[in-house]
Formats: C-alpha cells, sequence, structure tokens
C-alpha cells in the first residue's frame, strides 16, 4: 500500500502507544499487593516474568494481561481516531513505551506481553500463531525466552503469508527490538545456563 499518513497524525499514533504503552504495570501491581519494589529483584524488570519471581502468581498474570491490552487498546484507539496506517505508528509507540518508559528512566519489560497485544489489535489471526508456537516450543523445551524469540520469528512470517508487508515490516522491527531486550538470555540459552520454567532458584 501507498503511506498517506500526515506527519502530524503519525506523531499524535505514536505518542499514543508511547503513552498506553509505559504504563509500568508490574511495578503498579506489585507496590498495590504491598510486595518489594519488583526492580529490585529478579532481572529487575517490570514485566509478568519478573513480577513471578515475587511468589505471586495471581500478580503475574495480572500484569501479562496489563502489558498486553495496553498494546492491543493503543492500536485499536489510533486505528478508531486515524486509521490503519495510524494503528502500525501506535503499535510501534506502545512497544517503546513498554520497553523504554520515561518516566522509570527508560527501563523497562522486555516487550513479550506486548507485542502479543499489539498482534492482537492489529491482525487477531497472527496473535493465535504466536500463542501456539510459544506454547509449544515452551512445552518441548521449557524456556520461555526460547519460546518468546520463536515465536515473534514466526508471526512475522505469517504477516507476510497472512496480512500485508507493511504489518509484516512492524513486526519485524518489533522482533528485532525484542530480540534485542533478551541478548542476556540469548548467551546464557548459547551458553546452557538459561534457567528453565518452573526450576527453583
Amino acid at each position: 500500500m501507498t503511506w498517506s499518513l500526515p506527519p502530524l497524525t503519525g506523531l499524535l499514533a505514536l505518542a499514543l502507544g508511547y503513552l498506553l504503552g509505559s504504563i509500568p504495570f508490574g511495578l503498579i501491581l506489585t507496590r498495590l499487593a504491598g510486595t518489594q519494589d519488583i526492580r529490585s529483584i529478579g532481572s529487575g524488570n517490570i514485566g509478568a516474568t519478573n513480577v513471578l519471581r515475587t511468589g505471586r502468581k495471581g500478580l503475574a498474570a495480572a500484569t501479562l494481561l496489563g502489558d498486553a491490552l495496553k498494546g492491543t487498546m493503543a492500536v485499536l484507539l489510533a486505528a478508531r481516531l486515524f486509521g490503519f496506517e495510524a494503528s502500525l505508528v501506535a503499535a510501534l509507540g506502545a512497544f517503546l513505551g513498554h520497553l523504554f518508559p520515561v518516566w522509570l528512566g527508560f527501563r523497562g519489560g522486555k516487550g513479550v506481553a506486548t507485542f502479543l497485544g499489539v498482534t492482537l489489535g492489529l491482525y487477531w489471526p497472527l496473535a493465535l500463531v504466536f500463542a501456539v508456537v510459544w506454547l509449544g516450543v515452551a512445552r518441548l523445551f521449557r524456556y520461555s525466552s526460547l519460546a518468546a524469540l520463536c515465536a515473534t520469528a514466526a508471526t512475522v512470517l505469517a504477516a507476510l503469508v497472512l496480512a500485508s508487508t507493511a504489518l509484516a515490516l512492524l513486526l519485524a522491527l518489533l522482533t528485532v527490538l525484542l530480540w534485542f531486550m533478551h541478548r542476556a538470555n540469548i548467551r546464557r540459552l548459547l551458553a546452557g545456563t538459561e534457567s528453565r520454567i518452573g526450576a527453583k532458584g
């Protein structure tokens, strides 16, 4: 398709996405629950995986849901207000907001739930592809990080087949960012020292 989004509209969509994406659900929910600062334990990030290290599965699930739905909401609002092209920009903004929230010194999460959320808002069958691949890889190998890496890559390939080049390019960019945020996990996977799902300690 020919890109026709006016620059000002694009900036508004990006800002909308960023503001929604930067809501730190993991930090907010753990503080409301009276647990220790989530940034002081585990990996120090604000995502659901680190929240799970508090031992509060309900909080982790709520964080996962919040981090996903803020991405979905950003996409749907931008699409409603400005159109499909703006929803792509808002998806990028939401993802960047989650990874680099200005309120927390640009130290956020790794983007897995928000990736799923923006994909759900943009074209839901791709979210289904993501979920199926994530669950399959996690079940086979019991590495959450590997499941995320494989699921994002598979979603990009599925977008090329099922959706549009523009959507595939956006998801490819988000995948590159997500893999960058998982660079320490990738090193541990290659070294055989990555923690498995359900492992103690």
